[in-house]
Parts: C-alpha cells; structure tokens; sequence
C-alpha cells in the first residue's frame, strides 16, 4: 500500500489524499483550494496525479474544500466511481453547482475588463454547470454509516458518523493480503460535540494508521452555551444601536444552526419576537430544506421535532432571499434586521454587497462563525484591518465586529485528542488539514505513537 498526500497538507483547504492497494487507486475527497489568489491560480494546475487512473473518490463531505475539483478531475479524465452519504450527495450537487455558476460569472467579469484594455483573450472557468452536472452522473453506490462497501476483491470502505456538517463521514479502508488486513482511516473533518443539530462523531475502535485533520489543533472553543448569549447580546446590542447584524455564513450547516439558535432565542424571549431575519442564500435555502429529508445524521431531539411536523429553523419573520432583486432590497432596511449571507469567508458571493452596505456604520455589526483562511476578507476584518477592499472600493470597518468560536463545526484540541484516544491499533497519526505551527502544537499532545505530518505531494510506503 501507498499513501500520498495532495491537499490540505500544512494548510486547510484542497482536501485530497490517495491510497493505493490491490491495484486500485482511491482518492478520499478532491477539494478546491480557498483564500488567496495564488491559491486559487493551484487549483488550475494539473493535478498531481493521472485522473484517469483514478478508479474510486470517496468524499467524507460536502464542503468545497473537499469536494470542489470532482467536476475537475472528471473533465481532465476520471471514469471510476464516487461514492458518499446520501445527504453528502445531496448536498454536494448544490455545491458544485453554485461553484460553477460563480466561476461562470468570475470569467465573464474578467473577459469584460480584458475587453476594455484590448486583450482578445482571457482565462477560462475551471469548469462550467455542464461539467458540474457531467461529474454528478458518476456518482454510483451511496454509503450508509457503519454498512461496509466492497470496492475491489480484498477492499472494503466503511463511513463513519464525523458530526461536522450534515452527512459528513471518517471513512475506514480496509486492505485484506492473504490472512493480513491493514487499515487506514480518514478522519474527514471532525464535528464539535454538543451542538444542537448533529449526532456527534462516532469513529471505529480500531484503525492501523489515521490520518486526522487538525485545523483547531492548538486551541479550546467556547462552550456552545456561552456562544449562544454572546450572540444573543451581540444582535440585541446592534439593535439597540439603530442598526443590523450581518453574519457571513457557511450555507451548509452553519445557516441551518444558526436559524435554530434565532428559533430558540424568540421561543426563550432573548429575542424580540418582531426580529427581521433574511435568508440571503439561494444555496443556503436548498440546503435548509434538505435537512429535513435526512432526519438520520440528526440529534434525536431535532429529529423527532421535523418527524412530529414541527419546524425548528422557522422563525417568526423569516424571509428567503433567492433573486438578486430581493438580495438588493435588503440594503435599504437600516436597522433592526439579521442578514445571513454567503460565503463565510467572504471570498464571493452576496455577503460582500452586504459588508459593502455595512462595514462603515457604527451602529451595525458583524458577526464571524466559523474560520476564516488567511487571505481572505473574513480573516483581514478580524485580524483588525481598517479598511478592506470591495468592489474596487476601499470601506471603512466601523461596525462592531464580533468572532463567536464556540459554534463551529470543527473539534477543538480536546475533542481532536478524545477523537484520537477512541482509536487502538494505531502505529501511525498523519496530521493534515492544518496550518503548521497548530499541527506541531497537536503532535506535542499525541505521545507513545509516530506522528507523521506531510507535505504536499509526498507519499508514504505503508
């Protein structure tokens, strides 16, 4: 067997890693690179491998980072099989989708400004709404957790609940050599536990070697209850102020988590039951539907309210913002609304027209969830930055800017080394989906075993 490395390797987003065995060659997920504009310009780049000599990809999830290439990998030659949860493929058709159709209009933007300095030519997307739904067409067996899957003679997978967003997995490939079987198991992102939506992780007792991302490795979060008043009091002080709350947000999970804490704090009387609430993601709301069909990723709880007819992300005045007319009619509402858009990281999408409207009033505020990489506009507004450049423009940051950590999807470093301690066998930690100085800071804590942490591209004997 080999493994080798080819994403998310000393750094957080482009998920993908590949095992061979048996005379197949698996990929565990196939991500897009996010942040900067040189990361970006790397997801271009010819992969580091043949894709046509792919035979299968197993995706632990939905995100972009680690499912963004597939339509990629399937223009540049890939015939095998993918294969993940069923709300995983729900999910990721939204995804794809959207990144394509955003990519269409980054290249047409482009094209239009080469035009009017005389280029005649300009980049391409990296691939289109054809290619996106091309890719979905080799999505073949859907994975049920803890069920294995034969994918060749001597090759099993098994998915794992990961409890980070919904459907999401650690995936188990087992490797049988006459009467000798190794095991490798790809943690996928791991879910922060005690959060209201999710069941939490439930990896395998065993594995003989783990790769396990590390992106929170060096720090402890808020507990899930402190986060929620901090919310609360963050939206009732902007309010207060005369101005609004603009959340930039993850349109899987993150939203949906964030409308059931918004139904609970009207229900409780944190909130006034008059609060604006907008939607403004077209993705985001296909993604809150989904929820619903997929009651077996759910804490019980949740789940027994969408089975008993019960809606626990409808707020009180809760409006769904598809079109960019409704989009744009928001802007002039001055005070008193929560506006959740996308994307989180405020890399694309209509969170930036917001921020644009925003940023430079005192009286408003934004709130930050979940990471942000460097690079990108999250990350310079909360590194403090004065000013950050929109549309062109250079805007002023005014408003109250608050990071409430304790929601996010991602394990922090106690829960990343209960994960780990769950696991007997194994010989060998891989650490990867972090930025090197929080992956070293983790291997100080995994004692008694080799901790392996790889660079991009490299690859390993098993």
């Amino acid at each position: 067997m080999k493994l080798s490395f080819h994403g998310a390797d000393r750094g957080v987003t482009g998920s993908c890693h590949m095992l061979e065995c048996s005379d197949r060659r698996i990929l565990i997920d196939c991500g897009m690179f996010q942040g900067s504009r040189e990361l970006a310009e790397d997801n271009a780049e010819a992969f580091s491998f043949d894709p046509s000599a792919i035979d299968y990809v197993l995706l632990t999830h939905a995100h972009l980072d680690h499912c963004g290439r597939v339509p990629l990998l399937a223009k540049r030659g890939f015939r095998g099989e993918v294969i993940a949860t069923s709300a995983t493929r729900e999910l990721v058709r939204l995804v794809l989708i959207d990144a394509a159709h955003l990519q269409e209009e980054e290249a047409g933007r482009r094209a239009y400004h080469g035009r009017r300095r005389g280029e005649n030519r300009a980049p391409p997307p990296l691939y289109t709404t054809l290619d996106a739904l091309n890719s979905l067409d080799q999505f073949g067996r859907t994975a049920e957790y803890e069920q294995p899957l034969q994918l060749a003679p001597g090759v099993r997978a098994t998915f794992f609940e990961a409890g980070h967003i919904l459907g999401s997995a650690s995936i188990r490939i087992e490797v049988s050599e006459g009467t000798k079987v190794r095991s490798v198991l790809f943690s996928g992102d791991i879910g922060n536990t005690g959060r209201p939506l999710l069941r939490p992780p439930s990896p395998p007792a065993r594995a003989d070697l783990v790769v396990m991302e590390s992106t929170y490795g060096d720090r402890l979060h808020r507990s899930v209850n402190d986060s929620i008043e901090e919310f609360y009091e963050a939206i009732c002080g902007a309010f207060a102020r005369g101005g609004n709350v603009i959340i930039p947000t993850f349109a899987l999970e993150r939203a949906q988590e964030i409308l059931y804490v918004l139904h609970e704090g009207v229900e409780r009387s944190r909130l006034p039951p008059t609060v604006q609430v907008f939607l403004d993601s077209p993705m985001a709301i296909s993604a809150t539907e989904i929820f619903a069909r997929h009651c077996e990723c759910l804490d019980p709880a949740v789940a027994r309210l969408f089975r008993g007819g019960s809606d626990p992300f409808r707020v009180p005045n809760l409006h769904f913002a598809r079109d960019t007319a409704d989009s744009i009619a928001i802007n002039r509402i001055t005070g008193g609304a929560i506006v959740m858009a996308g994307s989180g990281m405020c890399t694309v999408g209509r969170i930036r027209h917001h921020l644009r409207h925003t940023l430079w009033r005192k009286e408003s505020a934004v709130i930050f969830f979940g990471f942000a990489a460097s690079g990108t506009v999250a990350r310079q507004i909360i590194d403090g930055a004065e000013h950050v450049r929109l549309f062109g423009e250079e805007i002023p940051v005014r408003s109250a800017i608050h990071t409430i950590n304790g929601f996010s999807a991602h394990a922090d470093q106690r829960e990343l080394l209960a994960w780990r301690s769950g696991i007997g066998g194994c010989e060998t930690t891989f650490l990867v989906h972090g930025e090197e100085p929080v992956m070293k800071q983790l291997a100080e804590h995994l004692q008694g075993h080799r901790v392996e942490m790889p660079r991009l591209g490299e690859g390993f004997d098993l």
